[in-house]
């Protein structure tokens, strides 16, 4: 199942669990997000198009994070004049994952794991790999080479250059 939702100005094809850049929307973190304007839906080989929007229907979204988006240099010159400006973009974009399409009120979110959640199955994983390993390894130790203070050079100080000035040449004249 698939959408075409606008959002912001800009048309998007979304799914449940895609993950989409946005121009930076007025939401905090982690919080639930509406768009109401639906152009196209298509489910199971069938597909309503919208005269513009299709009535009834969102796409429930839920904002991950807020970042900025890849430099753009702008330079303007005009040539023989001696006119050149230089300056430098960087969108805001918020980072909005999908997580369910469907008529108002009758949308069945997909959540996404939290963070804490997927932490320990991450930790309980590492900790079955390393019971299942189990095999004593010998440290290597390195040879360790000490200096002592006293053996180090001072470092010199550095001698200044003295200028001199030129001498001037003796001048030819005509004879």
């Amino acid at each position: 199942m698939y959408a075409i939702v606008e959002i912001a100005g800009q048309q998007f094809k979304v799914e449940e669990g895609r993950k989409i850049f946005v121009h930076r929307l007025d939401a905090e973190i982690d919080s639930i997000v509406e768009f109401d304007r639906v152009l196209l839906v298509e489910d199971d080989d069938k597909v309503l198009v919208g005269e513009p929007v299709i009535e009834n229907f969102i796409v429930e979204g839920k904002v991950l994070d807020h970042v900025k988006g890849d430099k753009v240099i702008v330079f303007k010159m005009k040539r023989k004049k001696g006119y050149r400006v230089k300056n430098g973009h960087r969108q805001l974009f918020s980072e909005v994952e999908v997580i369910g399409i469907g008529e108002k009120g009758s949308i069945v979110r997909k959540e996404t794991p939290k963070k804490e959640e997927v932490k320990k199955v991450v930790a309980e994983t590492a900790e079955e790999t390393a019971a299942a390993e189990e095999k004593p390894k010998a440290k290597k130790t390195a040879a360790k080479k000490t200096v002592a203070k006293a053996e180090k050079p001072e470092p010199k100080e550095k001698k200044t250059a003295v200028k001199k000035p030129a001498e001037k040449k003796a001048s030819k004249k005509k004879e």
